[in-house]
Protein backbone atom coordinates (compact mmCIF):
# COMPACT_ATOMS: atom_id res chain seq x y z
CA UNK A 1 0.00 0.00 0.00
CA UNK A 2 2.82 2.12 1.20
CA UNK A 3 4.41 1.99 -2.35
CA UNK A 4 1.80 2.62 -4.02
CA UNK A 5 1.43 5.82 -2.05
CA UNK A 6 4.50 7.22 -3.04
CA UNK A 7 4.55 7.06 -6.34
CA UNK A 8 1.33 9.04 -6.49
CA UNK A 9 2.67 11.56 -3.78
CA UNK A 10 5.86 12.29 -6.10
CA UNK A 11 3.08 12.13 -9.21
CA UNK A 12 1.02 15.11 -7.61
CA UNK A 13 3.90 16.96 -6.41
CA UNK A 14 5.35 16.68 -10.31
CA UNK A 15 1.74 18.36 -11.35
CA UNK A 16 1.54 20.95 -9.25
CA UNK A 17 5.00 22.23 -9.96
CA UNK A 18 4.11 22.34 -13.54
CA UNK A 19 0.69 24.40 -13.21
CA UNK A 20 2.36 26.55 -10.73
CA UNK A 21 5.42 27.12 -13.74
CA UNK A 22 2.78 27.87 -16.46
CA UNK A 23 0.85 29.58 -14.15
CA UNK A 24 3.56 32.25 -13.06
CA UNK A 25 5.22 32.16 -16.39
CA UNK A 26 3.07 31.85 -19.01
CA UNK A 27 4.65 30.70 -22.35
CA UNK A 28 2.58 32.78 -24.83
CA UNK A 29 2.58 31.59 -28.43
CA UNK A 30 3.82 35.17 -29.24
CA UNK A 31 6.91 33.91 -27.30
CA UNK A 32 7.75 31.61 -30.51
CA UNK A 33 7.29 34.31 -32.93
CA UNK A 34 9.78 36.40 -34.60
CA UNK A 35 8.19 39.25 -35.12
CA UNK A 36 4.35 40.75 -33.60
CA UNK A 37 3.05 40.18 -37.17
CA UNK A 38 2.82 42.15 -39.94
CA UNK A 39 1.15 45.74 -41.64
CA UNK A 40 0.70 44.93 -45.30
CA UNK A 41 -0.28 47.79 -48.39
CA UNK A 42 -0.33 47.84 -51.87
CA UNK A 43 -2.28 46.16 -54.76
CA UNK A 44 -3.86 42.81 -56.03
CA UNK A 45 -0.89 40.79 -55.80
CA UNK A 46 -0.74 41.34 -52.04
CA UNK A 47 -4.54 41.83 -51.42
CA UNK A 48 -6.03 39.50 -49.43
CA UNK A 49 -9.92 40.23 -49.33
CA UNK A 50 -10.74 44.01 -49.01
CA UNK A 51 -11.90 44.87 -52.46
CA UNK A 52 -14.62 41.95 -51.38
CA UNK A 53 -16.53 44.75 -48.61
CA UNK A 54 -16.27 47.55 -51.78
CA UNK A 55 -19.21 48.15 -53.31
CA UNK A 56 -18.37 49.18 -57.26
CA UNK A 57 -15.03 47.43 -57.85
CA UNK A 58 -14.86 45.15 -60.95
CA UNK A 59 -11.40 43.61 -58.83
CA UNK A 60 -12.44 40.72 -57.14
CA UNK A 61 -11.63 37.56 -56.33
CA UNK A 62 -13.92 36.09 -54.45
CA UNK A 63 -15.49 33.45 -56.70
CA UNK A 64 -14.63 30.25 -58.28
CA UNK A 65 -12.05 28.91 -59.37
CA UNK A 66 -9.98 31.81 -57.03
CA UNK A 67 -8.86 30.43 -53.82
CA UNK A 68 -9.52 26.04 -55.48
CA UNK A 69 -6.05 25.34 -53.37
CA UNK A 70 -6.72 27.65 -50.45
CA UNK A 71 -8.15 26.23 -46.80
CA UNK A 72 -11.20 29.08 -46.73
CA UNK A 73 -11.76 28.47 -50.48
CA UNK A 74 -12.45 32.09 -52.44
CA UNK A 75 -11.35 34.43 -50.22
CA UNK A 76 -11.01 37.30 -52.40
CA UNK A 77 -7.04 36.84 -52.67
CA UNK A 78 -5.98 36.50 -56.45
CA UNK A 79 -4.56 33.28 -57.03
CA UNK A 80 -5.35 29.35 -56.61
CA UNK A 81 -3.99 29.32 -53.08
CA UNK A 82 -1.60 31.49 -50.84
CA UNK A 83 -0.36 34.88 -51.57
CA UNK A 84 3.43 36.24 -50.75
CA UNK A 85 1.81 37.28 -47.25
CA UNK A 86 0.62 34.11 -46.30
CA UNK A 87 3.56 32.13 -47.25
CA UNK A 88 5.91 34.48 -45.51
CA UNK A 89 3.26 34.42 -42.40
CA UNK A 90 4.19 31.19 -42.15
CA UNK A 91 7.72 31.43 -42.39
CA UNK A 92 7.77 34.49 -39.65
CA UNK A 93 5.24 31.96 -37.14
CA UNK A 94 2.39 34.11 -37.22
CA UNK A 95 -0.58 32.36 -35.15
CA UNK A 96 -3.02 32.76 -38.58
CA UNK A 97 -3.38 34.88 -41.54
CA UNK A 98 -3.28 38.91 -41.31
CA UNK A 99 -6.94 39.74 -41.40
CA UNK A 100 -8.56 42.08 -44.10
CA UNK A 101 -9.03 45.38 -43.10
CA UNK A 102 -12.50 45.72 -45.00
CA UNK A 103 -13.67 42.64 -43.01
CA UNK A 104 -15.97 43.94 -40.05
CA UNK A 105 -14.36 40.76 -38.28
CA UNK A 106 -10.97 42.82 -38.17
CA UNK A 107 -10.98 44.47 -34.43
CA UNK A 108 -10.23 44.16 -30.96
CA UNK A 109 -7.16 41.41 -30.76
CA UNK A 110 -7.84 39.80 -33.81
CA UNK A 111 -5.31 42.64 -35.36
CA UNK A 112 -2.92 42.34 -32.87
CA UNK A 113 -0.25 39.90 -34.95
CA UNK A 114 -1.20 42.80 -37.93
CA UNK A 115 -3.51 44.11 -40.62
CA UNK A 116 -4.08 43.89 -44.95
CA UNK A 117 -4.95 46.66 -46.33
CA UNK A 118 -4.29 46.34 -49.90
CA UNK A 119 -6.49 46.50 -52.37
CA UNK A 120 -6.59 45.15 -55.80
CA UNK A 121 -6.57 47.49 -58.90
CA UNK A 122 -4.57 50.61 -56.51
CA UNK A 123 -1.51 52.31 -56.83
CA UNK A 124 0.90 54.88 -55.53
CA UNK A 125 -1.45 57.24 -57.52
CA UNK A 126 -5.16 58.28 -56.29
CA UNK A 127 -6.36 58.30 -59.34
CA UNK A 128 -4.67 54.63 -60.56
CA UNK A 129 -7.04 51.79 -61.16
CA UNK A 130 -10.29 54.00 -61.31
CA UNK A 131 -11.09 51.83 -64.76
CA UNK A 132 -11.67 49.20 -62.38
CA UNK A 133 -14.33 50.80 -60.25
CA UNK A 134 -14.08 51.71 -56.53
CA UNK A 135 -10.41 51.04 -55.06
CA UNK A 136 -8.57 51.82 -52.05
CA UNK A 137 -5.37 54.10 -52.87
CA UNK A 138 -2.51 53.89 -51.19
CA UNK A 139 -2.90 56.53 -49.38
CA UNK A 140 -6.49 55.92 -48.54
CA UNK A 141 -4.71 52.75 -47.04
CA UNK A 142 -1.94 54.67 -45.09
CA UNK A 143 -5.27 57.08 -43.31
CA UNK A 144 -7.40 53.45 -42.57
CA UNK A 145 -4.09 52.50 -40.79
CA UNK A 146 -4.02 55.82 -38.95
CA UNK A 147 -7.32 56.77 -38.13
CA UNK A 148 -8.55 53.11 -37.18
CA UNK A 149 -5.94 50.27 -36.86
CA UNK A 150 -3.59 52.70 -34.99
CA UNK A 151 -5.86 54.32 -33.02
CA UNK A 152 -7.33 51.24 -31.79
CA UNK A 153 -4.28 49.65 -30.97
CA UNK A 154 -3.41 52.23 -28.95
CA UNK A 155 -5.93 51.18 -26.58
CA UNK A 156 -5.06 47.18 -27.02
CA UNK A 157 -1.30 47.99 -26.00
CA UNK A 158 -0.91 52.07 -24.82
CA UNK A 159 1.12 53.01 -27.58
CA UNK A 160 1.73 55.99 -25.72
CA UNK A 161 3.64 54.04 -23.04
CA UNK A 162 5.14 52.06 -25.86
CA UNK A 163 6.14 54.51 -28.14
CA UNK A 164 8.51 51.83 -29.57
CA UNK A 165 5.77 48.95 -30.02
CA UNK A 166 5.14 48.96 -33.97
CA UNK A 167 9.14 48.63 -34.28
CA UNK A 168 7.93 44.98 -33.62
CA UNK A 169 5.62 44.80 -36.90
CA UNK A 170 7.07 44.43 -40.57
CA UNK A 171 5.54 47.01 -42.54
CA UNK A 172 5.33 45.44 -46.22
CA UNK A 173 4.33 47.44 -49.24
CA UNK A 174 3.91 46.10 -52.93
CA UNK A 175 2.46 48.80 -55.65
CA UNK A 176 3.32 50.43 -58.20
CA UNK A 177 2.40 48.15 -60.69
CA UNK A 178 -0.94 49.60 -61.79
CA UNK A 179 0.18 52.88 -61.35
CA UNK A 180 1.64 51.34 -65.34
CA UNK A 181 -0.68 48.67 -66.30
CA UNK A 182 -3.86 50.22 -65.31
CA UNK A 183 -2.95 53.70 -65.51
CA UNK A 184 0.10 54.93 -68.12
CA UNK A 185 0.05 52.36 -70.46
CA UNK A 186 -3.58 52.87 -71.10
CA UNK A 187 -3.73 56.77 -70.82
CA UNK A 188 -4.40 57.59 -75.01
CA UNK A 189 -2.78 61.04 -74.77
CA UNK A 190 0.65 60.96 -72.43
CA UNK A 191 0.87 64.18 -70.74
CA UNK A 192 4.09 63.22 -69.25
CA UNK A 193 7.36 60.81 -70.68
CA UNK A 194 8.00 57.90 -68.95
CA UNK A 195 11.05 58.79 -66.78
CA UNK A 196 9.11 61.88 -65.30
CA UNK A 197 6.37 59.51 -64.37
CA UNK A 198 8.36 56.68 -62.61
CA UNK A 199 9.95 59.88 -61.09
CA UNK A 200 6.27 61.27 -59.63
CA UNK A 201 5.44 57.55 -58.71
CA UNK A 202 9.04 57.41 -56.55
CA UNK A 203 8.95 60.81 -54.85
CA UNK A 204 4.77 60.17 -53.65
CA UNK A 205 5.88 56.69 -52.39
CA UNK A 206 8.56 58.24 -50.84
CA UNK A 207 6.09 60.68 -48.73
CA UNK A 208 3.74 57.58 -48.02
CA UNK A 209 6.51 55.62 -46.74
CA UNK A 210 7.65 58.60 -44.81
CA UNK A 211 4.22 59.05 -43.05
CA UNK A 212 4.22 55.32 -41.84
CA UNK A 213 7.62 55.83 -40.30
CA UNK A 214 6.03 58.74 -38.77
CA UNK A 215 3.43 57.11 -37.17
CA UNK A 216 5.62 54.64 -36.07
CA UNK A 217 6.42 52.10 -38.62
CA UNK A 218 10.70 50.52 -38.67
CA UNK A 219 10.75 47.72 -40.37
CA UNK A 220 9.92 47.85 -44.33
CA UNK A 221 9.74 45.77 -46.98
CA UNK A 222 9.63 46.71 -50.34
CA UNK A 223 8.02 44.54 -53.33
CA UNK A 224 9.35 45.45 -56.85
CA UNK A 225 6.57 45.20 -59.53
CA UNK A 226 6.86 42.23 -61.49
CA UNK A 227 7.45 42.33 -65.46
CA UNK A 228 4.62 43.49 -66.95
CA UNK A 229 5.18 43.09 -70.08
CA UNK A 230 5.07 38.91 -69.38
CA UNK A 231 1.52 38.20 -68.17
CA UNK A 232 -0.71 36.39 -70.01
CA UNK A 233 -3.37 39.39 -70.68
CA UNK A 234 -0.32 41.30 -72.18
CA UNK A 235 0.80 38.57 -74.03
CA UNK A 236 -2.36 37.48 -75.33
CA UNK A 237 -3.18 41.05 -76.47
CA UNK A 238 -2.21 40.64 -80.53
CA UNK A 239 -2.32 44.41 -80.25
CA UNK A 240 0.71 44.81 -78.13
CA UNK A 241 1.96 41.60 -78.44
CA UNK A 242 3.96 40.04 -81.41
CA UNK A 243 2.99 35.94 -81.60
CA UNK A 244 2.69 35.84 -77.89
CA UNK A 245 6.04 37.17 -76.50
CA UNK A 246 6.66 40.18 -74.08
CA UNK A 247 5.97 42.83 -74.47
CA UNK A 248 9.67 44.87 -73.44
CA UNK A 249 8.66 48.42 -73.23
CA UNK A 250 6.25 47.30 -70.35
CA UNK A 251 9.16 45.60 -68.82
CA UNK A 252 11.53 48.33 -69.21
CA UNK A 253 8.77 50.54 -67.24
CA UNK A 254 8.90 47.64 -64.95
CA UNK A 255 12.77 47.46 -64.58
CA UNK A 256 12.99 51.84 -64.39
CA UNK A 257 10.71 51.69 -61.44
CA UNK A 258 12.69 48.91 -59.61
CA UNK A 259 15.87 50.34 -59.94
CA UNK A 260 14.10 53.84 -57.96
CA UNK A 261 12.58 51.62 -55.44
CA UNK A 262 15.77 49.37 -54.79
CA UNK A 263 17.48 53.08 -54.42
CA UNK A 264 15.07 54.06 -51.75
CA UNK A 265 16.11 51.15 -49.45
CA UNK A 266 19.63 52.69 -48.72
CA UNK A 267 18.74 56.56 -49.44
CA UNK A 268 15.64 57.08 -46.90
CA UNK A 269 17.17 55.51 -43.53
CA UNK A 270 20.21 57.67 -44.34
CA UNK A 271 17.72 60.71 -44.77
CA UNK A 272 14.26 61.56 -43.87
CA UNK A 273 13.80 57.97 -41.59
CA UNK A 274 16.73 57.76 -39.22
CA UNK A 275 16.60 54.37 -37.38
CA UNK A 276 14.92 52.65 -40.14
CA UNK A 277 15.75 49.94 -41.90
CA UNK A 278 14.22 48.79 -45.32
CA UNK A 279 14.64 45.53 -47.88
CA UNK A 280 13.89 45.33 -51.08
CA UNK A 281 12.35 42.22 -52.34
CA UNK A 282 13.22 41.40 -56.11
CA UNK A 283 9.93 39.91 -57.46
CA UNK A 284 11.16 40.87 -60.94
CA UNK A 285 13.62 38.94 -61.04
CA UNK A 286 12.54 35.89 -59.06
CA UNK A 287 9.37 35.52 -61.70
CA UNK A 288 11.58 35.99 -64.42
CA UNK A 289 13.93 33.39 -63.72
CA UNK A 290 11.39 31.21 -63.80
CA UNK A 291 9.94 32.68 -66.87
CA UNK A 292 13.46 32.26 -68.79
CA UNK A 293 14.57 28.68 -67.35
CA UNK A 294 11.12 26.79 -66.61
CA UNK A 295 12.42 23.29 -66.00
CA UNK A 296 15.30 24.16 -63.57
CA UNK A 297 12.71 25.60 -61.36
CA UNK A 298 9.88 22.62 -61.73
CA UNK A 299 7.09 25.07 -63.75
CA UNK A 300 6.27 23.92 -67.65
CA UNK A 301 3.82 26.95 -68.96
CA UNK A 302 5.21 29.90 -68.56
CA UNK A 303 3.00 32.50 -70.52
CA UNK A 304 -0.76 31.33 -70.31
CA UNK A 305 -3.27 31.86 -67.31
CA UNK A 306 -3.88 28.29 -65.46
CA UNK A 307 -8.06 29.58 -65.50
CA UNK A 308 -10.28 30.75 -68.10
CA UNK A 309 -10.09 34.07 -68.95
CA UNK A 310 -12.62 36.25 -70.72
CA UNK A 311 -11.55 37.90 -74.15
CA UNK A 312 -8.79 39.78 -73.37
CA UNK A 313 -9.93 39.87 -69.59
CA UNK A 314 -7.28 39.69 -67.41
CA UNK A 315 -8.80 37.99 -64.15
CA UNK A 316 -10.48 34.60 -64.26
CA UNK A 317 -13.85 33.62 -65.75
CA UNK A 318 -16.59 32.95 -63.00
CA UNK A 319 -17.50 29.80 -62.37
CA UNK A 320 -14.73 29.00 -64.59
CA UNK A 321 -12.45 26.38 -64.97
CA UNK A 322 -8.72 26.04 -63.89
CA UNK A 323 -6.34 23.81 -65.13
CA UNK A 324 -5.14 20.43 -63.43
CA UNK A 325 -1.43 20.64 -62.71
CA UNK A 326 -1.50 24.42 -61.28
CA UNK A 327 1.61 23.68 -60.12
CA UNK A 328 3.35 23.74 -62.84
CA UNK A 329 1.71 27.10 -64.22
CA UNK A 330 3.05 30.44 -63.82
CA UNK A 331 0.31 32.58 -63.32
CA UNK A 332 -3.03 31.38 -61.97
CA UNK A 333 -4.77 34.26 -64.45
CA UNK A 334 -3.73 36.94 -66.75
CA UNK A 335 -1.85 38.96 -63.88
CA UNK A 336 -1.15 36.82 -60.66
CA UNK A 337 0.89 34.40 -60.30
CA UNK A 338 -0.11 31.20 -58.57
CA UNK A 339 0.62 29.35 -55.47
CA UNK A 340 3.63 27.46 -56.42
CA UNK A 341 5.16 31.02 -57.25
CA UNK A 342 3.76 32.99 -54.20
CA UNK A 343 6.05 30.17 -52.41
CA UNK A 344 8.82 30.81 -54.20
CA UNK A 345 8.66 35.03 -53.95
CA UNK A 346 8.45 34.61 -50.17
CA UNK A 347 10.51 32.01 -49.32
CA UNK A 348 13.09 34.20 -51.76
CA UNK A 349 12.03 37.23 -49.65
CA UNK A 350 12.62 35.15 -46.24
CA UNK A 351 15.98 33.48 -46.93
CA UNK A 352 17.53 34.39 -49.96
CA UNK A 353 21.41 35.44 -49.37
CA UNK A 354 21.40 36.86 -53.10
CA UNK A 355 21.73 40.65 -52.99
CA UNK A 356 19.85 40.67 -56.61
CA UNK A 357 16.85 39.01 -54.88
CA UNK A 358 16.83 40.20 -51.38
CA UNK A 359 18.56 43.47 -51.22
CA UNK A 360 20.70 44.60 -48.65
CA UNK A 361 19.30 41.48 -46.71
CA UNK A 362 16.89 38.96 -46.50
CA UNK A 363 13.75 39.15 -44.36
CA UNK A 364 14.74 36.84 -41.91
CA UNK A 365 17.98 38.77 -41.10
CA UNK A 366 15.58 42.09 -40.79
CA UNK A 367 13.95 40.39 -38.07
CA UNK A 368 16.79 39.31 -36.38
CA UNK A 369 18.66 43.02 -36.46
CA UNK A 370 15.51 43.82 -34.35
CA UNK A 371 15.42 40.62 -31.83
CA UNK A 372 19.27 40.98 -31.32
CA UNK A 373 19.24 44.86 -30.34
Amino acid sequence: MANNIIPSFLFMINIITIIFFFTCFPLSSQAALDVEGMFVFGSSLVDNGNNNYLRNSSARANYVPYGIDFPLGPSGRFSNGRNPIDVLGELLKLPSFIPPFSDPATNGHRISHGVNFASGGSGILDETGSITGEVTSMNQQIRNFEKVTLAEMGGLFDLKKNSDYLSKYLFIVGTGGNDYFLNYFTSKKKTTTLLKFTHTLIATLSCQLKRLYDLGARKFVLFSIQAMGCIPAVRDNHRVSINGSCVEAMNEAAILFNNHLKALVIKLPNSSMPHASMIFINSYKIINDIITNPKQHGFKETSKACCDLPSNGILCRRGGKACRDRNSHVFFDGLHPTDAVNQRIAYKAYASNLKTEAYPTNVKNLVHMYNSQ
